[in-house]
C-alpha cells in the first residue's frame, strides 16, 4: 500500500465531498494560492488499499493555476459501500470516474496502480479527457510480487475465487473481522518494522479498517484478472502519459514501457522509486505531470484553432 509521509494538509488544500449523479466522493482538493485557475483541472485516482491522501505530497504542487482533485472511489476509506457487488465490477467502477469529471469540470486524468485500470474503463467510456496518465499501472493483470501478496491476502481472508457462499463472498462479518486480523497480525508489524511514524501507522491502520471489505476482496479479483485492453485505448485520441518507478515491484518497468510503446504515449521512469512516485518523488512527479498537461492543453488549443 502507498504510504504517505505526513498527513498535514499543505496550504491551499481541504478536504471536500464531490457530489454526482452517482453519489458523494470523500475528496481532498488543491486550488491556486491566487484563487485564479488558468489551467484545466486535474483528477488523481489512487491504487487497491489507497486513499485520496496518498497525493497529499504533490496536490499543493500541482495547484499552480489549476485545480487538483483526488478521491477515495467507491468503498475506499472515507467513501460509501457499493450498494451491491455491481457497484465494484470495472465498468461500474469506472462510470464513478466520469461522473466525478463531469461534477467537478476535472479534465486531465490521472490513475496510479488498480486507479490506472480504472481510469482506463473511464477514457474508454467516454470520459472526454484532455489527457491520460498511468502511474506505476500496467496493461492487464497484475504481476510480480505484488500479484503474491493479494493472492496470499485473498486466502487469508478465504476470499480466493469459489470460496465462501454460492456468490463466492466470504460472510461479511467473518470478512471484516480478517480483515482486522491482517492489520494486526501481518500488515502493521510490518509498517512499524519500517520505520513508518506512528501517526501515519494509525492513519493507515483507519485506512484499512475503512475500506470496504467487499470492494477490498472484488477489486483484487479484478486486478489479478484484468484483461489487456491496451489496444482499445490506443484508438483513442488524446495524450497518454505512462510515469512509474524505476523498481516498481507490481507491474515490472519493462511491461509499463511496453505498454507506453503501444499507446504512443509519454514515458518517464523515475530513478529509484519503487510504485508510489508521488509519495517517493513528488518533486519530479509533479513537475513531470504540470509539463505534460500544459503541453496537452497546448496542442487541444492548437487542433482547435486548426479545425475552427
Amino acid at each position: 500500500m502507498s504510504t504517505p509521509t505526513s498527513l498535514d494538509l499543505p496550504d491551499g488544500v481541504r478536504h471536500t465531498t464531490i457530489r454526482t449523479a452517482r453519489g458523494p466522493f470523500a475528496a481532498l482538493e488543491a486550488v491556486p494560492a491566487s484563487g485564479v485557475c488558468e489551467r484545466e483541472a486535474a483528477l488523481l485516482v489512487p491504487g487497491y488499499t489507497g486513499s485520496k491522501e496518498d497525493f497529499l505530497a504533490i496536490l499543493d504542487l500541482l495547484a499552480a493555476g489549476r485545480r487538483a482533485v483526488a478521491i477515495d472511489m467507491r468503498g475506499q476509506f472515507e467513501t460509501p459501500a457499493a450498494a451491491d457487488a455491481g457497484g465494484y465490477a470495472a465498468t461500474s467502477l469506472g462510470a464513478d470516474l466520469v461522473a466525478i469529471m463531469r461534477a467537478t469540470g476535472t479534465r486531465h486524468l490521472v490513475g496510479h496502480s488498480y486507479g490506472g485500470l480504472i481510469g482506463r474503463e473511464a477514457v474508454l467510456a467516454g470520459a472526454g479527457v484532455t489527457s491520460f496518465t498511468l502511474m506505476s499501472s500496467g496493461p492487464a493483470a497484475l504481476t510480480g510480487p505484488r500479484a503474491a501478496e493479494v493472492q496470499t491476502m485473498l486466502g487469508a481472508l478465504g476470499a480466493l475465487e469459489g470460496d465462501g457462499d454460492e456468490g463466492g463472498q466470504p460472510d461479511p462479518a467473518a470478512l471484516k473481522a480478517g480483515i482486522a486480523e491482517l492489520w494486526d497480525a501481518r500488515l502493521e508489524p510490518q509498517a512499524v518494522a519500517a520505520g513508518v511514524p506512528g501517526p501515519i501507522v494509525a492513519f493507515l491502520g483507519r485506512r484499512m479498517r475503512g475500506n470496504d471489505p467487499d470492494g477490498l476482496v472484488l477489486m483484487a479479483r479484478h486486478m489479478l484478472a484484468a484483461p489487456d485492453r491496451t489496444a482499445e485505448l490506443a484508438q483513442v485520441q488524446v495524450p497518454m502519459l505512462v510515469i512509474y518507478g524505476e523498481y516498481d515491484d507490481a507491474w515490472f518497468p519493462a511491461a509499463q514501457e511496453d505498454m507506453a510503446r503501444r499507446l504512443c504515449a509519454r514515458r518517464l521512469c523515475i530513478p529509484a522509486a519503487v510504485h508510489s512516485p508521488a509519495v517517493e518523488a513528488p518533486a519530479t512527479t509533479a513537475s513531470a505531470l504540470t509539463q505534460f498537461w500544459d503541453a496537452a492543453e497546448t496542442a487541444r488549443l492548437g487542433a482547435g484553432t486548426r479545425t475552427g
